[in-house]
C-alpha cells in the first residue's frame, strides 16, 4: 500500500480519510458507486487525461527548478510598460506570500473585508494623486484593456449622430494599439491610428488615446490637445507612467478625462507579463461609468466609518447584457502590493527613485550624445532611442536587452534597479565614454506643480515595523481561508497549497521581460506547452491560448473566435447568442462586447435549460444563432441530462456552443465537455486549477477548442506568425498572466490523473454531504433527475422572508458572528444562496458550516414563535462587533454570549468582525473613494 504521507492529494483533499463516512450517511458504500448515481451516462469518459504520473512536492519543486534554469535572466532595458523594480521584503513575505492576503475573496461582504479595502482604498488614491484626476477604480487587468475600457466609457457617453471614430496614437505602445483594435471593431467604431503632430478632430471623433511618455519616452504637454478635443465634444485619455508622475505634469493638469497605464514598476515583478494591475482614473463626469469596481468609504450601523464596493449597480452582474463592461476579475492583490509599496517609499521616496532613473537616462543620453548619436526626443524621463547597428552580440555578451524597432532604432528604458555599472555596460555596446548628465531635460511647463501623496497614509509608516504592523492590523480585519471555509458557490475557494505557490518569487519566472527574446524563455516555454497539453487532454479540445487574463476574458475570446468562424464561412449574418437565464453575469456582457445580441433562454421548474423554449428560439432565429454560451454541471447546480441534445441542436441549426467553464471543478478526470459537444470554452485556473482569488484577482482564463476554431485563436505581436486567420489580441502579453500560470502546473503535477479526478468526485460528494444535512432546515431549490446535486446547491430563503421578513442578507451577516464567510447571495436566483464546499475542506469543517446554518435556522424559528421580534433579532442585528459586546450599553433582548460566541468552537478562536452592518445607500449618495481624515468624513456627512 502507498504511503499517503508521500502523495499530495492527501493534503489537497480535505475529507480523504473519512469518505467512506460520509458516502455511508448518504446512502453509499464506494465514491464511484455514489458518482455513477449522478453524472449522466450519455457524457461520461472514456478516455484518460494524458498527464504523467503524480509528483510528490518535493519531486515536484525539483522539476520546477529544472524549468526555471532553461530561462535565461538578462538584463532587460526594454520598456513598453514593464519594469525591473524591487519588490520590499516586508511586502513580499507579509503580502504576496501571505495566505491571509492570498486567499481572500472578492469583498462583497464588506463587514468582513474591511483590510482589503482600506488596502484597495489606498491604492485608488495612490492613482488618483499621481494622476491628478479625482476618481479611480480598484484597478484593471492591464494597460491595454484599461485603455479600450476608456474608449468604450467614452463611446457610450457620446451623444452626437455619427460619432463612432476613435484616434490613437501611433506612439501608443504596440500591445495598446493591438488591444484597441481587437475592442473596436466588433462594437463599430472605427479606429484610426495617426500621428500626435497630425490629430484633427472631425465631427465623427468621439475620442483620442495619447501617450506620455509615449513608447519611444518623448515627454510632452498635450493642454492643447485636450482644449481642442473639448471644443469637438470629444474626449482624451492619455496612459501614463506613475513614477514618471512624480516629476512630470500629470493627465488632469492638461485636461484630460482620463488615465491609464500599468502599476507593475510599483512592487510587482515583471513575470514574463504578469499579474500586474491596470490603472484606471477620471473625471467626476465619469464616476457612474467608471468600469470595474470602486472602493468607498461609508459608515455602519454605530455611525462608524467603514468600506465598501461603491456604485455596484454598474456591474456587469447586475445590468448583465446592458452593461457596459464585462470585467469580473480584477488585479486586486499587485494592486495592493502597488499600493502597500508606495506607502513604504512614501512620497519622499518615489521621487528619489524617479529622480535617480531620470539622472541616469540623463547621463546615458549625454554620453551617447556625445559620443555622435542623434537621441530621438530632447525631453525624456528614462527612455531613450537612437539610431544604430551591429549591437545585437555585443548586447548578448553581456547579457542585456535593448528594444528593437521594424528600424535600425534601438530603445532603452531605465527602472528603478538600473545601476552606474548598467550604464557603463550599455555605453560599451555603443563604445562610448561615459559623460556627467547635464542639468534637468524637463522643461518648466513639462513639471508637476501639483501636490501628492500628502495623506497621512503615506507619510505614518516610514519604517519596517510600523509597517509590517499596518499590513498585519489589515490582514486582521479580513476573514480568509487561512480563517475558515468560503462557502461560495460557482467560485471553487479551495486550497492553494504554499507548494504551488513556491515559483512566484523565484527570479528565473519573475524577471522576465515579456518581450524578451523567445530563446531565453525556454522554461517558460516547456512549461507553458506541458500545462497546455494537460489542459486540453483534461477537457477533451484539441488547442489553447494562454492568453486571456480572467475568466470574462476568456469568454469574450472564444465568442470572437466563434464570430471569426462564422465570417469565415460567409455567414456574417449570425450574430444571435443564445444564453440561459441562469447564466453568468459576465456572459451576456462578453457576447455584447463580442458584437453578439443577446436572446434570453428560460429555464424550466427544475432549473435547467428549457428544451422547449430553446427549440422555438433555435427555430425563431435559425438562420442568425451564432452561439449558446452554457454553463455546465449548470449554474443552479445540477448536472443536466439533456446537455448532448442541446449541443447538437444547436449544431443541426449551424451555431456553436460556448461552454463558461466556471463549474468545471465538478467534471475533471470524469466528463470532457470537447467530447460531448462544446466547441469552446474557458477555463478559470483560479477556480479549478488553484489560483487563488487574491481579494479580486488575479485570475486567468485561457480558452480550448476544437481543431474547425483552433486556426482563429488570438495572435499576439511578440510570436505572430504569417496566418490571417487569427483574431487580433486581446490582452497586453503573449501568455497573459504568465507567472502564475506555474501555480496551475504545480497543482496538476502533484495531482495526476486520479488525484484530479477525485477532488472532483469530493467535491460533488462534500456538497451532496451538506445539502443532506441542511435540506431538513432550508430547502434545495434544484437538484437532478436523481435527487443529488452537483458540486453546488441552492437553498431557498424566500419562503422564510414571506414568513419572517429574515432575508438572505441577514443570514450572510449572521454567519460573520459564527466565523464563515456567506455563501453566494441572491445569485443566480434571487432570494437564495448557493453554497460550493469544494474538496479541500475536512468533514470537520462542512459540519461546522452545517451546525452554524442549522443553529441560525433556530434563530429563524425564535421569530417565528412570536419569541423575538425581527427588529430585536440576532439576524438583524448582525454580525455584531468586539466593541458592541464590550460597551456598557446593551440594549438587545439576548445576551452577548449568544451574539458573539453562538457555537461552542468560537471559544477556541473567533473572527471578530471589525464593522457593523453597512449602509451601502449612504455611501453611494456621498461618494468617497480616495483616503480622506475622520474629520474631512464626518465634514463631508454633514
Amino acid at each position: 500500500m502507498k504511503n499517503l504521507d508521500t502523495l499530495f492529494k492527501s493534503k489537497h483533499i480535505g475529507s480523504l480519510n473519512e469518505i467512506d463516512e460520509i458516502l455511508s450517511s448518504i446512502g453509499f458504500e464506494t465514491l464511484d458507486q455514489f458518482i455513477n448515481q449522478i453524472i449522466p451516462e450519455s457524457i461520461k469518459t472514456n478516455s484518460e487525461i494524458n498527464i504523467p504520473k503524480a509528483l510528490t512536492e518535493t519531486k515536484m519543486l525539483e522539476r520546477l527548478k529544472q524549468l526555471a534554469k532553461k530561462n535565461k535572466i538578462k538584463k532587460s532595458f526594454i520598456g513598453m510598460g514593464y519594469y525591473g523594480t524591487i519588490v520590499p521584503e516586508v511586502i513580499k513575505r507579509n503580502i504576496l506570500e501571505n495566505p491571509g492576503w492570498y486567499t481572500q475573496y472578492t469583498p462583497y461582504q464588506a463587514e468582513i473585508s474591511q483590510g482589503r479595502l482600506e488596502a484597495l482604498l489606498n491604492y485608488q488614491t495612490l492613482v488618483s494623486d499621481l494622476t491628478g484626476l479625482p476618481i479611480s477604480n480598484a484597478s484593471l487587468l492591464d494597460e491595454p484593456t484599461a485603455t479600450s475600457e476608456a474608449m468604450i466609457m467614452f463611446y457610450n457617453m457620446t451623444t452626437g449622430e455619427n460619432k463612432n471614430c476613435f484616434l490613437v496614437s501611433d506612439k501608443c505602445h504596440p500591445q495598446t494599439i493591438d488591444v484597441l483594435k481587437t475592442r473596436s471593431e466588433p462594437l463599430g467604431i472605427k479606429l484610426k491610428v495617426v500621428d500626435n503632430q497630425k490629430i484633427k478632430f472631425k465631427n465623427s471623433v468621439f475620442g483620442v488615446v495619447l501617450q506620455n511618455p509615449d513608447t519611444e519616452g518623448k515627454i510632452q504637454d498635450f493642454s492643447s490637445i485636450c482644449k481642442k478635443a473639448k471644443e469637438n465634444d470629444s474626449f482624451v485619455c492619455i496612459a501614463t507612467d506613475l513614477l514618471a508622475l512624480t516629476k512630470i505634469k500629470t493627465p488632469g493638469e492638461m485636461g484630460a478625462d482620463a488615465a491609464v497605464g500599468n502599476s507593475q514598476r510599483f512592487g510587482t515583478p515583471i513575470g514574463y507579463g504578469g499579474p500586474h494591475a491596470g490603472f484606471f482614473s477620471t473625471t467626476e463626469k465619469f464616476k457612474r461609468k467608471i468600469p470595474g469596481r470602486i472602493i468607498g468609504l461609508s459608515k455602519d450601523k454605530h455611525g462608524h466609518p467603514a468600506y465598501r464596493m461603491a456604485l455596484q449597480t454598474r456591474e456587469q452582474h447586475i445590468r448583465r447584457e446592458k452593461a457596459t463592461s464585462n470585467i469580473c476579475t480584477s488585479q486586486a492583490l499587485l494592486a495592493i502590493i502597488s499600493g502597500m509599496y508606495a506607502i513604504y517609499h512614501g512620497k519622499d521616496g518615489l521621487l528619489n527613485i524617479a529622480t535617480r532613473v531620470n539622472k541616469l537616462t540623463r547621463k546615458l543620453a549625454q554620453s551617447l550624445k556625445n559620443s555622435g548619436f542623434d537621441i530621438k526626443h530632447k525631453y525624456f524621463f528614462d527612455t531613450i532611442c537612437i539610431k544604430a547597428k551591429d549591437w545585437k552580440e555585443k548586447a548578448d555578451l553581456l547579457n542585456i536587452n535593448l528594444r528593437q524597432f521594424d528600424d535600425s532604432t534601438v530603445g532603452i528604458s531605465l527602472d528603478e534597479t538600473s545601476t552606474i555599472d548598467d550604464i557603463e555596460k550599455i555605453a560599451s555596446i555603443f563604445n562610448v565614454k561615459i559623460y556627467d548628465e547635464t542639468s534637468t531635460n524637463i522643461p518648466n511647463n513639462l513639471l508637476r506643480k501639483s501636490s501628492y501623496l500628502e495623506h497621512a497614509t503615506f507619510n505614518n509608516y516610514k519604517t519596517e515595523t510600523k509597517i509590517m504592523r499596518y499590513m498585519h492590523k489589515l490582514e486582521t480585519k479580513d476573514l480568509a481561508l487561512n480563517s475558515s471555509m468560503i462557502p461560495l458557490g460557482s467560485c471553487t475557494m479551495k486550497l492553494n497549497a504554499a507548494s504551488e505557490m513556491e515559483a512566484l518569487t523565484w527570479p528565473e519566472f519573475g524577471e522576465l521581460h515579456p518581450f524578451c527574446p523567445t530563446d531565453q524563455a525556454n522554461g517558460y516555454s516547456e512549461l507553458i506547452k506541458e500545462l497546455g497539453s494537460w489542459l486540453t487532454s483534461i477537457t477533451g479540445f484539441d488547442d489553447i491560448s494562454f492568453q486571456p487574463n480572467s475568466g470574462a476574458q476568456g469568454e469574450y475570446a472564444g465568442l470572437l473566435l466563434i464570430r471569426e468562424y462564422h465570417k469565415k464561412n460567409g455567414d456574417q449574418k449570425r450574430n444571435i447568442c443564445l444564453i440561459p437565464a441562469s447564466a453568468h453575469g459576465t456572459n451576456p456582457a462578453s457576447a455584447v462586447m463580442a458584437g453578439m445580441e443577446v436572446v434570453i433562454i428560460k429555464c424550466d421548474k427544475h432549473g435547467n435549460v428549457s428544451e422547449n423554449d430553446l427549440k422555438n428560439k433555435i427555430e425563431q432565429f435559425s438562420e442568425k444563432v451564432s452561439a449558446l454560451m452554457i454553463t455546465y454541471p449548470s449554474t443552479h447546480g445540477v448536472f443536466e441530462d439533456n446537455i448532448k441534445n442541446i449541443c447538437q441542436l444547436v449544431h443541426d441549426h449551424g451555431g456553436q456552443i460556448y461552454m463558461d467553464g466556471a463549474n468545471l471543478n465538478a467534471l475533471v478526470g470524469l466528463c470532457k465537455p470537447g467530447e460531448f459537444g462544446c466547441d469552446v470554452m474557458h477555463i478559470n485556473l483560479h477556480k479549478t486549477f488553484c489560483i487563488p482569488h487574491g481579494g479580486g484577482g488575479p485570475g486567468m482564463g485561457p480558452i480550448v477548442c476544437k481543431e474547425h476554431l483552433s486556426k482563429f485563436l488570438p495572435t499576439h505581436f511578440h510570436t505572430r506568425n504569417k496566418n490571417k486567420d487569427l483574431i487580433n489580441t486581446v490582452s497586453a502579453s503573449p501568455y497573459g498572466s504568465s507567472s502564475i500560470l506555474t501555480i496551475s502546473w504545480a497543482y496538476i503535477s502533484m495531482m495526476g490523473s486520479d488525484g484530479l479526478k477525485q477532488a472532483s468526485q469530493v467535491a460533488i460528494l462534500n456538497a451532496n454531504y451538506m445539502a443532506n444535512k441542511i435540506e431538513p432546515y432550508f430547502p434545495i431549490l434544484y437538484k437532478g433527475l436523481t435527487g443529488f446535486c452537483a458540486h453546488e446547491f441552492i437553498i431557498d430563503i424566500r419562503p422564510i422572508r414571506g414568513e419572517t421578513g429574515i432575508n438572505e442578507e441577514d443570514i450572510a451577516k449572521r454567519l460573520m458572528d459564527y466565523g464563515f464567510h456567506a455563501p453566494t447571495m441572491s445569485w443566480p436566483v434571487p432570494g437564495t444562496m448557493m453554497i460550493e464546499p469544494t474538496e479541500s475542506e475536512s468533514k470537520e469543517e462542512l459540519d461546522r458550516f452545517c451546525e452554524a446554518m442549522i443553529s441560525i435556522k433556530k434563530e429563524i424559528q425564535s421569530i417565528i414563535n412570536n419569541e423575538t421580534s425581527l427588529e430585536n433579532s440576532l439576524l438583524k442585528n448582525a454580525p455584531h462587533t468586539a466593541m458592541e459586546l464590550s460597551s456598557d450599553k446593551w440594549t438587545y433582548p439576548y445576551s452577548r454570549q449568544d451574539a458573539g460566541y453562538p457555537a461552542l468552537w468560537l471559544r477556541d478562536y473567533k473572527y471578530w468582525p471589525p464593522v457593523g452592518r453597512i449602509n451601502n445607500t449612504f455611501g453611494d449618495r456621498n461618494l468617497i473613494c480616495t483616503c480622506t481624515t475622520i474629520e474631512e468624513y464626518i465634514e463631508n456627512e454633514n
